[in-house]
C-alpha cells in the first residue's frame, strides 16, 4: 500500500501561518448586519480552532479599522436620494475594497494563507486582487447560490455585492466610476473562474457566462453528476493543466441550503448544498495542496430567527474554515 500523500500546505510546519483578514462591511447590499459576520465567527471560536486544533499560527489584519463605515454610508446613501445613479454607493465599496486591497497585498507574504471575512460578496474585489497581486496564476473557485458577475451596466439592483466577479475580470471598465480604476487591468482571466451551486442567476449574468465561456456548475450539474466529479471537473478547468496552480475559493454561505443550515444570509435561496457537500467541497479542494486563499462572506447573525438559527450559521462558516485548511473527518 503506498504511503498517503501529504498536501503541500498541510504539512505540520511550524511557521505555516494564516493570515485573517477582517472585512466587515455591508455597503454592498442593503441588508446591515452583515458586517457582524466577522465578530461573530471569531467570538465562535474560529481563531482558536485555526491554532489549538489545526496548529496553524495566526495574525488578524484589520485594513478597514478607522474607517467609520456607518457615517460614510449615510452619507452616501442621502447624496444618492438626490443623484439616483444606476450602481449604489460605489465610491464607498471602491474605498473600502481598495484597503482590503492593500492589506492583503501588501501585509501577506506569499507562503502565508489568505483568510478574509465578510461582510458581503463585494469585499471579494479587494481580496482576490490582492491575492493574485502574490500568486497571478491562480484560479478563483466561487462558490455561490448568485453569479455576482453583473456589469455596472446590467446590474438591475445596483447592488455591488451581485458584481464583483466582473470588476475583476475587467467588463465594461469603461463604464466604472474612477473610484474604481485601482483595480490592475487584466487581473483575472475568464478561463481561470469556476462557479459550483448556482441556482439564482439573472438573465444578463446567463449571457455573459456563455459569451465568455466561463465554466459554471450549477445544483442540476451537482445533481446530475455527484459533487465529486463537479469539484474536480472545476479544479481541473482553472488549474489549466498545472498541477501547483494556486487556487483560491469565495464562499458566499447562501451556497448552503437554508433548511439545511444558513438562515441568516441576505439572499437565501431554496435547493442549494447540503450541509456535507457544503463541507466536501472544501476538504476536496484542500486535498489538492494548493489552496492559497479563502473568502468567507454573507454571515448575517441579525437575520436569525433565533440564537439556535444564528448559532448553525456561524457554525458552518466556521467549519468551511477548518475544512479548507485541512480538517477530515479521520
Amino acid at each position: 500500500m503506498s504511503a498517503p500523500t501529504i498536501f503541500k500546505h498541510l504539512k505540520n510546519d511550524a511557521s505555516r501561518t494564516v493570515k485573517i483578514v477582517l472585512a466587515p462591511f455591508n455597503g454592498g447590499q442593503p441588508h446591515g448586519g452583515v458586517d457582524l459576520g466577522p465578530d461573530y465567527m471569531l467570538k465562535h471560536g474560529l481563531r482558536y480552532q485555526i491554532e489549538d486544533k489545526l496548529k496553524w499560527k495566526t495574525e488578524v489584519l484589520k485594513p478597514l479599522e478607522g474607517l467609520n463605515l456607518e457615517n460614510l454610508k449615510k452619507e452616501a446613501d442621502l447624496k444618492e436620494k438626490i443623484t439616483k445613479p444606476t450602481i449604489k454607493r460605489a465610491d464607498l465599496v471602491a474605498l473600502a475594497n481598495k484597503k482590503i486591497y492593500e492589506s492583503c497585498r501588501d501585509g501577506i507574504n506569499k507562503g502565508e494563507f489568505q483568510l478574509t471575512i465578510g461582510g458581503d460578496h463585494s469585499i471579494a474585489i479587494g481580496s482576490v486582487a490582492g491575492l493574485l497581486s502574490r500568486h497571478p496564476n491562480a484560479g478563483l473557485i466561487w462558490i455561490d447560490a448568485h453569479a455576482d458577475i453583473n456589469t455596472v451596466n446590467t446590474t438591475e439592483t445596483g447592488n455591488l455585492h451581485g458584481c464583483p466577479v466582473s470588476f475583476l475580470a475587467n467588463m465594461d471598465r469603461k463604464d466604472w466610476p474612477e473610484s474604481f480604476k485601482w483595480i490592475p487591468e487584466n487581473l483575472l482571466a475568464t478561463d481561470k473562474i469556476a462557479y459550483i451551486g448556482l441556482r439564482d442567476v439573472d438573465e444578463a449574468e446567463k449571457k455573459i457566462l456563455k459569451d465568455n465561456n466561463i465554466k459554471a456548475f450549477s445544483m442540476y450539474h451537482i445533481d446530475r453528476f455527484g459533487i465529486n466529479s463537479v469539484v474536480e471537473q472545476a479544479i481541473a478547468h482553472i488549474s489549466k493543466g498545472d498541477k501547483d496552480c494556486p487556487i483560491m475559493v469565495s464562499y458566499d454561505v447562501d451556497a448552503i441550503d437554508p433548511e439545511a443550515s444558513v438562515k441568516c444570509t441576505g439572499t437565501k435561496v431554496d435547493f442549494g448544498l447540503n450541509n456535507r457537500e457544503a463541507l466536501f467541497l472544501c476538504e476536496r479542494i484542500c486535498e489538492t495542496g494548493n489552496v492559497v486563499a479563502l473568502d468567507v462572506v454573507e454571515v448575517n447573525p441579525t437575520l436569525g430567527a433565533d440564537e439556535k438559527e444564528i448559532l448553525k450559521t456561524v457554525a458552518i462558516g466556521c467549519s468551511i474554515v477548518r475544512c479548507s485548511l485541512g480538517e477530515t473527518l479521520l
